[in-house]
């Protein structure tokens, strides 16, 4: 059985999804460690509800992203983690986590890569009028959201509420995040 790490900042709706496919038998993983950066974050609750081992940091109590980033990597080598899942991770993966996990991390974003990247991708889309939107699943690199592209799917829109395109790609991210983990694990 693999074993996955999935790091969340937020409420965690993805993270609930990929440990209910992994407890359900969707995905032949475990999720092994939840990493938040985000003390108080609605995740950690969930995770602490299944039994999840979960690492919380606040990034300013270190001297540095170098200094953090070992601690966790320190984590996933104890943990064994086969691969990392960020969620709605809102940091950026620096050096230190990119070269101990290199081709190893996956992240979920929500419009059609390589178009709209960064925190704010669905806002900006809905400004420019987009009419058909999506989500993407990459490789994690040095380049925000620049990784190689490793599944899409697209979905029709054509308002100019930012919340509803949110609440219709998340149900679309939540099958295909499962989806493209379980291709990856095989």
């Amino acid at each position: 059985m693999k074993k996955l790490a999935v790091f969340a900042s937020g409420t965690g709706s993805n993270f609930e999804a990929i440990a209910d496919a992994c407890a359900d038998g969707r995905l032949d993983a475990a999720v092994v460690l939840m990493v938040c950066d985000k003390p108080g974050a609605p995740v950690i609750a969930k995770a602490e509800a299944r039994g999840i081992p979960t690492f919380v940091f606040s990034p300013k109590e270190y001297p540095s992203k170098e200094a953090f980033e070992t601690e966790i990597v320190g984590l996933l080598d104890a943990a064994e983690v086969d691969l990392v899942c960020l969620a709605g991770y809102m940091r950026i993966v620096g050096d230190v986590l990119l070269h101990a996990y290199e081709g190893r991390i996956i992240n979920i974003h929500p419009s059609l890569l390589p178009a709209f990247k960064g925190a704010h991708a669905v806002e900006q889309a809905v400004a420019y009028g987009v009419k058909v939107y999506g989500i993407s699943i990459h490789w994690v690199n040095s380049d925000l959201d620049g990784g190689r592209i490793i599944a899409q799917r697209a979905f029709e829109y054509d308002g100019d509420d930012p919340a509803e395109v949110h609440r219709i790609g998340q149900k679309i991210e939540h099958s295909l995040y499962i989806e493209t983990i379980s291709k990856l694990l095989k």
